[in-house]
């Protein structure tokens, strides 16, 4: 029978690795794989044999964010029933949609245990709504980051984590244009811990993850609370709440209206090439020069 989870996962010894293993999706965000996410990071939590987490992915991305298939589809489908008469769009609704996803994303924070990722190519707009929630981060020197949604159409789910990495001038530097954020600059900048060549990333990784998992796990699960405390100056459960109602306010501006019209015209790829074109970066790089 065809695989077909989200998430595969594999024990080494007090490491569990959770694997994005849609790498012909480019890994992108689904309901399906928020769900396998939330019950594979409760379910480390609880294994006592479980130290240290280590989130990897298969394939050229690591997550080219949201499926754009399926979410603006579903918007298109909103709006044709706010033009048949039905009801209009439900801001409360959509707070308890996209919380969902955040929820998740959060808990590779909030759980106990340390939480690892290992980032390759793409890891743009929603793959960074969850990635930067992550204790330590590495990537592939070829790795981008970026929240390109920024120009149209969404807002990050979680933006204390862009201040908390990046500090609030350089936050607002890459999320008032959306710019992309390539690995050497993101380790420079503060957002990455370490950015290594490509065939190095899953060694490096696996090797501090191996290094943490060395520890007492009730030291482990100390030593985090202790650094978490912390961040609750930023107030994170503000930050994402805000967030996720911005995001779907951004979602339903008229300029996001016209990027879900001009989607399903063209396809959303072109017109999120449409959307990048006039800032030269993420796809558009190579096609402009």
């Amino acid at each position: 029978m065809e695989d077909t989870r989200a998430i595969r996962i594999e024990d080494d010894g007090g490491v569990r690795h959770l694997v994005l293993c849609r790498p012909e999706a480019m890994n992108t965000i689904t309901p399906q794989l928020r769900d396998e996410l939330d019950d594979a990071l409760e379910s480390a939590d609880r294994d006592p044999s479980v130290k240290v987490i280590l989130l990897r992915a298969e394939g050229r991305a690591f997550c080219a964010g949201f499926g754009l298939d399926w979410s603006t589809a579903a918007q298109a489908g909103e709006r044709a029933g706010e033009r048949a008469g039905t009801r209009a769009w439900d801001s409360v609704a959509d707070l308890q949609m996209i919380g969902r996803f955040a929820s998740t994303w959060a808990k590779l924070f909030t759980i106990g245990k340390p939480t690892i990722a290992a980032v390759q190519g793409w890891c743009v707009a929603g793959g960074t709504d969850f990635v930067l929630n992550a204790d330590i981060i590495l990537a592939g020197e070829s790795a981008v980051f970026g929240y390109p949604p920024a120009r149209v159409w969404g807002t990050p789910e979680a933006p204390w984590v862009w201040v908390a990495r990046l500090g609030l001038e350089r936050a607002k530097r890459y999320l008032l244009t959306g710019d992309e954020i390539p690995a050497p600059e993101a380790a420079r900048i503060g957002m990455i811990l370490e950015c290594v060549p490509d065939d190095a990333l899953l060694e490096r990784a696996t090797s501090l993850a191996q290094r943490m998992a060395l520890m007492p796990l009730n030291q482990l699960r100390m030593l985090k609370l202790l650094c978490n405390q912390s961040a609750q100056a930023l107030q994170p459960d503000t930050s994402r709440l805000l967030g996720c109602l911005f995001d779907g306010v951004a979602r339903h501006t008229q300029e996001g209206l016209d990027f879900v019209t001009r989607a399903q015209e063209v396809g959303f790829r072109q017109a999120v090439r449409e959307r990048d074109a006039p800032f030269g970066d993420y796809g558009e790089r190579g096609r402009s020069s």
